[in-house]
């Protein structure tokens, strides 16, 4: 393997776009709430492991999601990575009531923000915000957009409720307004939809986590918030959640339901497709996916312009991968897109 190095050598700096952190605060929470046997079995999966297990990996992902200093700089440095876009981890605040949510975020927050205060060249920040009350979370957007965050982070669904209720919709005429992409990243797939996956073990990163992030995206689109909103930006993970390879049927499929009259509800879009809404407002990211065909294939669908790297530390922290897609066969153009450029025009850096 040879010596990955950040600054830019290669012909590009490494912008890593999905990477996590959680306080002790939070952390002490969602302990708290698997205690007490809290009702999703998503979480429990999730946290039930990763709060307190004492396997290895169990004790390098806590010391990872705590790490806002030397520990996270250190190992950006071993990885080539030059900048870290940084969010609270999954399920970030949606799993708490509404007084202990805002706590809790604006506390995260906070922490974040002199992280980056502290690490300028290094840390950029997400705002936290806590769904189960989206007027103060639009609020919260602006604050984070004064503290200097680049970007909004969606933890998933809200205790099994996805975002495309119109309650939800002061979250994303906030962002919008500001201009401010908000980044759907997975969490436990919703009651409604785990017990096959769970009873498998295929609930979390191996598979759950892109089913239910994948819906939730496809519930947006369907929706019509990108018609209500057309200049909101969303980015999604793990390559798109599979949607770029689906896309083909995805848009047949839901012609035909629209047409037919299948579902009353199912209104025409104002695109006309699902893909339409990948190629205009979606942006792709490749954490945990460091997979050189994935990626080549959601370039030819959706564009070069809107797909960025990512690591997904410390939940997938692999040198390999990142010495793989240096070595991707990409023009030099394209790879400085991947790696560097697209990510900061996307988030404004």
């Amino acid at each position: 393997m040879t010596e990955l190095k950040t600054g830019g050598a290669q012909g590009y700096l490494r912008i890593a776009t999905e990477e996590a952190f959680i306080t002790q605060e939070v952390l002490d929470a969602y302990m708290r709430l698997v205690a007490e046997g809290y009702d999703d079995p998503g979480f429990r999966s999730l946290w039930g492991f990763y709060s307190s297990s004492p396997s290895p990996r169990g004790i390098q992902i806590r010391d990872g999601l705590l790490s806002l200093g030397q520990k996270r700089i250190a190992e950006m440095d071993a990885a080539g990575i030059d900048k870290a876009i940084i969010a609270l981890t999954a399920p970030g605040t949606h799993v708490f009531e509404a007084d202990e949510a805002r706590a809790l975020t604006t506390d995260a927050n906070d922490k974040l923000a002199a992280a980056c205060r502290d690490h300028p060249d290094r840390f950029i920040g997400m705002t936290a915000i806590a769904p189960a009350d989206p007027a103060w979370s639009a609020r919260e957007i602006q604050r984070g957009h004064d503290l200097g965050f680049k970007a909004v982070i969606l933890n998933g669904h809200v205790k099994g409720e996805y975002t495309d209720d119109e309650k939800y919709y002061p979250i994303f005429e906030a962002a919008q307004a500001l201009g401010t992409p908000i980044y759907l990243h997975p969490q436990g797939p919703s009651k409604g939809l785990i017990e096959p996956l769970l009873e498998r073990g295929l609930d979390g990163a191996v598979y759950g986590f892109g089913v239910d992030t994948g819906l939730h995206l496809l519930r947006l689109i369907v929706t019509g918030v990108f018609d209500r909103f057309p200049d909101l930006k969303f980015i999604v993970g793990h390559g798109g959640e599979a949607l770029p390879y689906w896309s083909f049927r995805l848009d047949y499929m839901h012609a035909a339901g629209v047409k037919s009259n299948r579902y009353e509800f199912l209104k025409p879009l104002a695109l006309g497709s699902i893909s339409a809404y990948l190629k205009r407002n979606i942006f792709v990211t490749f954490s945990g996916m460091a997979f050189p065909p994935a990626i080549r294939f959601c370039r030819e669908v959706i564009g070069m312009d809107r797909i960025m790297y990512a690591m997904d530390y410390p939940y997938q922290y692999e040198l390999s991968e990142v010495e793989a897609q240096d070595e991707m066969d990409l023009s030099p153009e394209d790879k400085r897109a991947f790696f560097q450029t697209n990510a900061e025009r996307v988030f404004n850096l």
